[in-house]
Order: structure tokens, then sequence, then C-alpha cells
């Protein structure tokens, strides 16, 4: 195009238009699917508003041939709106299937999440002026985005390196599916000791994300490394392995389920319940930054949605959970119902203002332990029903919990990017109630489809939050659980997560998933460490995280298709 052809723009920049909506609904959908799948197999997530400024840039800029970056901001808000949900429901619905009551209406929990999406939303946006204005927080996921936002060329780059590694990984995943072999037994090659468990997993899924992680997932590392590399040869060495029918047990998977998964499940609670008390002086700051928000909303500019507005979501959604408790199970009376429903709303108000601030000042969320306090707390308010109705009462509206916290976080991060590229909050705001309410509906029909063909809890998907969840569930319901071995995990959870915030989460992750997926995942960090040092940081954030992404969103497609083509092949 000539200097004499070019169109000279005038008028103010497109925003939220139907071409964002739509490429925010499309990317949302691949990057839930993807993250999903990622956190039943890994137990954690990871943010997808990255993903989605990288797929979006690629998608309008270098397809659609648009320019505007606050567009472009738009589709990332819609595309991680609708992501919102993967790890809201990743985290507590597994529990249900793990501890069997599938008695349940899934469309409940669906409306449910819905309703605690709109609900997170709703009393976190009177508090961006707050926390994103007045106190700066710093949000470095939202600023990491908003540097992919301002480099537009770098951007369309990176698309193609995702979609080129998606393509690699995906073709690999099908391969390894098709002939059946997705593990292979190196340490028995190399004569290891059985009890050693140098077997490893053959997924570029395990390896991108550990790419990703980098630095932060060694511990994650040294807790699957403590286990098989120290603990099991100690206890071997001083005869202390456990003898099963006069037979000394030197299998990996029955040292794993029998003694290692147990600890790690307590550390994971005694991590998580840590990492809220450690947050105590966050929690004092969301308090003052209510009260601030208070005093100031009279002057709430009209780049803010009406406040008319989010009252009346607050209250409508309110009165759909309150409707969803009730309905959840038949022995769950009118005014129990009630209970739950206005002890939930009250949760996600508390909750979302608490996990936006941690996230603000440290980028690390506590989110499953937000959760495992909010069904707890539900309950104890079922008590007097029999286990089934208790727990599946109180799951579903604590799904709802989950979600609107995960929602009020991503929301947060979404709106200091917009801040950093001078996108307008209500545009933001409409964005990221237009794209919460089809992520439940995709995530729930994706826990449905792997648990039919897989089973949620099996070793081929741990979901090791859920199984967290339903260990806790089942001591405070009375069930027959390795107390001993939960309360030495809880202890040293909490010890890890006093030292560090988050330690003792990461740690007894390594101790809980297979130590095959702990070995591919190692591959992962220390690719990450390598192109750090000889490459260079740029070259990592530039080429490796692009790649590393593509290799996740690859690999967890061609997962989910096996899943539903088992199902309709046993239909």
């Amino acid at each position: 195009m000539t200097a004499h052809t070019q169109v000279i723009r005038r008028g103010p920049y497109p925003e939220l238009t139907w071409t964002a909506v739509l490429v925010g609904y499309f990317l949302g959908a691949i990057i839930a699917v993807s993250i999903a799948y990622a956190a039943l197999k890994l137990g954690f997530s990871i943010e997808g508003s990255e993903l989605a400024a990288i797929l979006g840039f690629g998608i309008l800029r270098g397809i659609l041939n648009r320019s505007s970056i606050i567009e472009n901001n738009v589709v990332q808000t819609i595309a991680s709106a609708v992501n919102g949900a993967s790890s809201g429901l990743m985290f507590s619905v597994p529990a249900l299937f793990i501890l069997g009551y599938t008695n349940f209406n899934p469309l409940l929990i669906v409306f449910g999440a819905i309703a605690g999406a709109f609900l997170g939303i709703a009393f976190i946006i009177p508090l961006r002026k707050q926390m994103i204005d007045y106190e700066r927080l710093t949000y470095p996921g939202g600023v990491a985005v908003a540097t992919i936002l301002k480099s537009p060329g770098a951007g369309v780059k990176k698309a193609k390196l995702l979609v080129g590694a998606a393509l690699a990984s995906g073709a690999i995943h099908f391969v390894s599916k098709y002939v059946g072999v997705e593990y292979y037994d190196l340490g028995g090659l190399l004569g290891m000791p059985e009890y050693t468990n140098g077997i490893w997993y053959l997924s570029l899924l395990t390896v991108g994300v550990g790419f990703i992680a980098g630095r932060g997932g060694v511990a994650f590392i040294i807790g699957g490394f403590v286990c098989y590399w120290f603990l099991a040869p100690l206890l071997a060495g001083t005869e202390l392995l456990p003898v099963v029918d006069g037979k000394v047990v030197t299998d990996p998977e029955a040292l794993r389920v029998d003694l290692f998964r147990p600890v790690g499940i307590g550390m994971l609670i005694g991590g998580a319940l840590t990492g809220i008390a450690m947050a105590f002086p966050l929690i004092i700051n969301a308090i003052k930054s209510m009260q601030n928000a208070a005093r100031v909303e009279s002057a709430a500019s009209r780049d803010e949605m009406p406040i008319k507005l989010l009252y009346g979501a607050i209250i409508g959604c309110a009165v759909l959970l309150c409707f969803i408790a009730i309905a959840s199970a038949q022995e769950v009376s009118i005014w129990r119902g009630i209970a739950m429903g206005l002890l939930g709303t009250f949760w996600v108000w508390v909750a979302g203002v608490i996990l936006s601030e941690c996230i603000g000042r440290t980028n690390w969320s506590p989110l499953s332990g937000m959760t495992l306090i909010a069904v707890t707390l539900l309950i104890i308010l079922t008590s007097g029903l029999d286990d089934e109705s208790a727990v599946i009462a109180a799951v579903t509206v604590g799904a709802a919990a989950c979600v609107a916290m995960s929602q009020a976080t991503d929301l947060m991060l979404d709106l200091k990017t917009g801040y950093l590229v001078g996108a307008t909050p209500r545009m933001q705001q409409f964005g990221q109630f237009i794209g919460a309410w089809l992520g439940p509906i995709i995530v729930m029909a994706l826990i449905l489809v792997l648990h039919k063909a897989y089973g949620l809890g099996s070793a081929e998907l741990p979901a090791p939050q859920g199984q967290a969840l339903a260990s806790m569930i089942s001591g405070i319901l009375g069930g027959d659980v390795p107390t001993e071995k939960y309360l030495a995990g809880a202890g040293l959870g909490a010890i890890l997560s006093a030292t560090s915030g988050g330690l003792g989460i990461t740690v007894g992750l390594g101790f809980y998933l297979p130590f095959a997926i702990v070995l591919t995942y190692a591959l992962g960090t220390l690719s990450r460490e390598l192109v750090d040092r000889f490459k260079g940081k740029e070259f990592s954030e530039n080429t490796g995280i692009p790649v590393a992404a593509g290799l996740i969103v690859g690999e967890a497609l061609v997962g989910v298709g096996f899943a539903v083509t088992y199902i309709v092949q046993g239909v």
C-alpha cells in the first residue's frame, strides 16, 4: 500500500465489536478445553490471558488485517473469561466423581457456576479504581499481557509458533495414543532399582507446562525426587519399606498409593490453609480497599459500568444461587438452601477481594484454599442430611463460589492490562460478562466426557485438587482415611507454605502425582533454564513460551478428541 492509498483512521479505535466477541468465544473455548485438561493431569492451571493475547493477534492482525490493540484487549478479556470456569470447576466438581456421588444434576452446577461468575464480576468491578488507579497494585500477569499487546509484529510471529507447535504436539500425541505407548521404562533399561521409579511419561504437554512455569516449578520437581530418589532408597536401606502378605513392597505405584499420595494430599490441604493465614495482611488491605472504594463510589466516572446495574446483577445472582442450593438435593429445605446461597454469596464477595489483592501483589492466588474453606463451611450448614445429599449440595454451591473467585481475579488482571494499553474499563467489563456464561457449559461437558472415557481420579486423569477436596470431605464426614499420614503431610505443607507462599502446595503435588509426570515435567523446567542461560530471557518469552503453549494446546485437543471417540465407540 502506497502513502497515497493509506487509510487515515478517524474517530475512536474499534474496541468491543462483534468480531472481538466471536474471536473471543472461539479462542476461549480452545483455551478452556486445553487448560482444563491440563489441570486434571497436573493439578494446577496456567493463566489463559497470555495465550489469548497471542492467538488474538494472530487472528485479528494476521488473518483479519485489523490493527486495534484495544480490540485485541477485549478479545483477550472475553477469551480468558470463558476460560475462567476451567480452574473453578476442575478444582471442585471432580470430587463428586472421586467420592462416587454421581447422582447430581449437571445443569444445576452449570447454572450455579454462571451465577457465581456474574457475582464475582459484579462484586469486583467497584474495586477497580481503588486497586488499580489508587493503590496501583502490580498484577505481574496483567503487565506481561500488556507487553504482548504493545508488540503487534511479535504477536503474529508468536501465533505462528504456537500453531506450529500445536500441530506437532497433536500429531505426536495422536501416534502415542494410537499405538498405545504413553510411558517408557528408562529406569528398567538402566538397571535402576524398581522403587526409584525410572518410568517416563511421553507427553509434550507436560514439557510445555514445565517450560512455562520455569523456576516456579522447581519445588514440584523436588517433591517427586524426594519421594523416589531419597525416601524410597532410605526406607529400602533401613528395611522399612511396607510389607504386604510377607512380601516387601517395591512397586513404585503401590508406594505412591499407600504412602506418598496420602502425605501429598495432606500437604495440599495444610499448604492451602496456611496460605490463607499468610495472606492475612493482604486481607486487611482488601478490607481497606472496600472501605475506600465505598467512599469514592459517588465520584465514579462514566468509564465504569452503571453501579445500579451491578447491584441488580448481584441480587439476581444471589437469588439464583439460593434456588440452586434448594434444588441441588431433595433433602435441602428452603431455609437451609437460602442460608447456603447467602453464605456462598458472602464468601464470593470476601474471597474474591482477598484473591484479587493477593494476585495483584504477588501473582499467586490461594484459590484452592479458599475453595476448601467454602466447601467446609457449606458442609457444616448441611449437617443432619445424609452424606450424599450434603456433599452434592455443598459442592454445587462451592463450585459456584470457586468459579466466582476465579472470575474476579481474572478480571482484575485483564483490567490492569487494559489500564496499561488505554482500554475503556466499561468495555472490558461488558466483555467479561459476555464471556463468563460460556465457560461453565464447555467445562462441565468436558468433565462428563473425560470421566466417561477415562474416569476422574484414575491414573490417566488424577485430578489432584479434586482428590484433595474429596479427601477433606471424607475426613469431615468421618470416612476411612489414613488420618496420621494426612496430618503428617498437613504439618509439613504448613511449614513449607509458612516459609514461602504456595510452597507446601507445589511440593505436595510432587508427592501426589505419579513420578513419571514429574520426570517429564523436569525436562520442561531444565529446557527453560538452559534457554534462559544460553539464548536469553527475551528469546524464551518471544519464542519458547509460544512454542510451549502450542505443545499444551495440541496434546490437550487430541486427548479430548480420543475421549470423544472412546465414548462414541462405546455407545
